[in-house]
Formats: structure tokens, sequence, C-alpha cells
């Protein structure tokens, strides 16, 4: 056994060209509601033929993770601590699996957080997204997330990247994902008149493919001014703040025959009341927001009488080639999304401030 020479990607010993041992590499987990701390793990290791091992470079702060870092769950998941959150990642494949064909050591990725089982019966009805057995990053009760030095993925979750794409794009690419598979399942946005009620980084995913695909007008709502002013700088024909101006009135006067389709991205029922009133008959309203309550509310008679058609959205089913394609191609710039950054050493500075919407925070970094 020798050591390995000092220019490695990481300190390790060979026994033999395909086994390697490491230090414990160090990871942030949670340790209690708004607590966390770093702390060394043993480190993830190939298991399957098909397994990937990668380097983590870049993550994004998500909702669903500071859900967790501030209530401990949601809904039926229940965080048991210590417990890893994180999912929208990027990273440099380390090794692979001897049955890996899609990537090699030294590829730059996008990480796809889901881990389906390819085998139930939504999977093979095409929805490994509601996969009966889904692993997914950062969730309790299935896989530790990535605010991790390394992790290991499966070769179906990891997508090679262009040089030019930088890892922010690759990890921003997990949630415009998602904003792409809600527009897809949507109406044709071709001409179409949209409302986006909620413009965090899941709105913003919404309102860049939904121009992209021929949107003529696209309406945006929430409640940070620093949010509204990014909307409109990004192809909004309108944002306003619900909390200053009412908001049903202003896009109804814009839009007197109102609009296709609402984008609820925000998980507050205020927001779907909104919808509502701003849906034309034969709308479509899609629910993308987490809330932190049990049970949605409909007002019956509106609903019935406009005949408005309801889809919930559960994250993007087979959306990420062409989110990264979009990207890549520049039909869409993720870049005004990523507006602050932060060490792994400082990611509860990052938690913190994404909790509490501080300076206008949209998507908070973690560099690695």
């Amino acid at each position: 056994m020798r050591q390995c020479d000092n220019d490695f990607l990481f300190p390790f010993t060979f026994t033999d060209a395909n086994q390697y041992i490491r230090e414990n590499m160090k990871s942030i987990m949670l340790t209690g509601i708004r607590a966390m701390k770093m702390t060394n793990v043993p480190d993830p290791m190939i298991v399957n033929d098909t397994d990937v091992l990668i380097k983590m470079k870049v993550l994004g702060v998500c909702g669903s993770d500071v859900h967790y870092y501030t209530s401990g769950k949601i809904g039926s998941q229940v965080v048991k601590y210590p417990f890893t959150v994180g999912h929208e990642g990027s990273g440099e494949v380390v090794k692979t699996g001897s049955a890996v064909t899609k990537v090699k050591p030294g590829d730059r990725i996008a990480i796809e957080p889901a881990m389906p089982c390819w085998e139930c019966d939504q999977c093979l009805a095409g929805r490994p997204h509601t996969c009966r057995k889904l692993k997914f990053l950062g969730c309790p009760g299935q896989a530790e997330g990535c605010l991790s030095e390394y992790i290991v993925m499966p070769e179906t979750s990891c997508f090679p990247i262009p040089d030019h794409m930088s890892y922010d794009e690759a990890a921003i690419s997990e949630p415009l994902a998602i904003g792409l598979y809600a527009v897809n399942e949507s109406i044709p946005m071709k001409d179409a008149k949209i409302g986006i009620l909620g413009f965090g980084p899941i709105g913003m995913s919404v309102l860049l493919p939904a121009i992209a695909k021929g949107a003529s007008k696209v309406y945006i709502s929430d409640k940070i001014n620093e949010r509204v002013k990014l909307a409109k700088k990004n192809g909004a024909v309108y944002a306003g703040n619900p909390d200053e101006t009412d908001i049903v009135k202003e896009i109804s006067e814009k839009e007197p025959e109102l609009l296709d389709v609402v984008f609820e991205c925000c998980g507050q029922q205020e927001a779907i009341d909104q919808a509502i009133d701003l849906l034309k008959p034969g709308g479509k309203l899609m629910i993308i927001g987490i809330p932190e309550f049990d049970r949605w509310s409909f007002p019956v008679d509106k609903m019935r009488r406009k005949e408005v058609c309801i889809q919930n959205v559960r994250r993007q089913n087979e959306t990420l080639d062409e989110t990264l394609e979009l990207i890549s191609d520049k039909t869409v710039n993720v870049a005004p999304m990523a507006t602050h950054r932060f060490s792994f050493d400082d990611t509860k500075e990052a938690f913190d401030m994404v909790t509490e919407y501080r300076d206008g925070v949209m998507k908070a970094m973690i560099d690695f």
C-alpha cells in the first residue's frame, strides 16, 4: 500500500488500481430545528456496478431544504437527526462502477437527485418521478443529501455537461427542470397569457421556459420587492407585490378576458384564491408550491362555473435533458437566479439568509 501523489483530487491510499481508502469526509448535518453542524462521516463507497462517485462542486439551497431546516418535516416526511439535506447539485466524477458507460472520471456533471427503481408500475408507465420505491437526495427515510464533500449516485442520475456550462448552471438545472416540466404539462405556451404567483427560484424556473416556448404575456406576483424587480428585468409584462397592491384587480384590468393558465409557486392559500379569480373559463391551475398546512381550500362556485382544471406538479419527469439543452444553447439565462454565494463552512449562514429572505436572496449557492 502506498500514499497517493499530492496532486490527486483528494488524499487516499491505493490498495490496487480500482480501490482506495480515504479519511472520513466532511458533511453538514441537521441536528435539530434551525441547527446544523459540520461533522466527519464515512466516505461513500461504490457498491453497485452502476454507481458513480462524485466530488461535489456547487449546491443550491432549495425551499424544501429550508422546510426541513425550520420545521423538521414536509408533510409525512419527518427528519430523524442527524440528517444531511441538499439535492440541487453539480460535481465531478471521481470513480465509476464497472458497468457505467454514461460518464467517466473527470467528467463534469449535473446531478438528478431522484433515484427510481425503474421496475414498478409507475416507472414502467413512464412516471419514474412517482416511483413506488423512489429514493431522493436529502429526503428523510430515502437518502442522505448532497451537503457532503462526496456522494455516490447511480449512473442514471449523472448528466454530463459541456465545458462552457458552469457548475452553477448545472446545479440550477434541477429547479429549472421542475419549472419546465410544469410548463410542458400545462397548456401550449405559444401566445398564452399566464400568471406566476410566487417568484422564488421555482417561479423564475417557470418564467424562463414559458417565455422561451412562446408565452405572449407573463404576470408575476411576489411579496419581496427585489424579486418583483427581478421579474420585470427577466421578461414579465407585469409584476406586483400583493401586500402593497390588489394584483387581481390590476391584472384583470390589463386582461379583461383573464389568463389561460396560472402557476401557483409559493404554497400560500391566498395565492390559490387569487389564481381562481385570475383564470378565464376553461383555464388551468398548476400547483407547484409546497404549503406548510395539510389542506387547500377552493371556492366551489367559481371553480365550477369556470370549469377550472387543476393539476399538481410533482418535481419533474424526464425534462433534465431538455433543460440542460436550454441552458447550454443560451435559450434561457439562469445566471440571475444565483444571487448569493457561501463557502461550505458557512452553510448555516446561507440557510438562515434563505429562511429569513434577507437581502433579496433568490438562490444561495454553496461552494465546496
